[in-house]
């Protein structure tokens, strides 16, 4: 799959668990280790928006795009 998601690159240098992220986004962690994974087949602005804006980051960030 070209896009890359870098979650748990974030999360290391957050120095914060996924159980802790889950629990501020109002989401599982079952449903956010399916996005860390890359296995989600998509994201929604406003889940993205709080994942930039609770771990202080830029989408591009989380985000990367390779070509296969």
């Amino acid at each position: 799959m070209p896009i890359i998601v870098n979650l748990d690159v974030m999360l290391a240098k957050r120095k914060m668990q996924s159980k802790e992220l889950a629990e501020k986004l109002g989401i599982t962690p079952v449903n956010l280790s399916i996005l860390k994974t890359g296995k989600a087949k998509g994201v929604r602005f406003d889940t993205l928006e709080a994942i930039c804006k609770i771990l202080e980051c830029q989408p591009g960030d989380i985000l990367e795009y390779k070509e296969e």
